[in-house]
């Protein structure tokens, strides 16, 4: 098995969602993101193989960036929306 390490299957990278802009606060959700399918799949070459069959369309890539927008949303409230 071609696994994720320990290490790497942080689910809150930092330990926080509080962020210094809203930038940061997106990249935040998108690692979020990745750290979640990797925690629930850890082992890469069984993600690697099923990527062909999501990856291509657009039903996949729109799934991807709601799952995004989802845990921006959380982190964006939990930074008071930057004001």
């Amino acid at each position: 098995m071609n696994r994720v390490p320990d290490e790497a299957l942080i689910l809150v990278p930092g330990g926080t969602l509080v962020t210094s802009t809203p930038e940061d606060g997106r990249a935040l959700a998108i690692a979020i993101a990745r750290n979640t399918v990797h925690t629930i799949q850890p082992d890469l070459d069984v993600l690697k193989a099923g990527r062909p069959g999501y990856a291509g369309g657009p039903d996949g890539l729109i799934a991807a960036a709601q799952v995004v927008a989802l845990e921006f949303a959380t982190i964006a409230a939990a930074n008071g929306y930057w004001r």
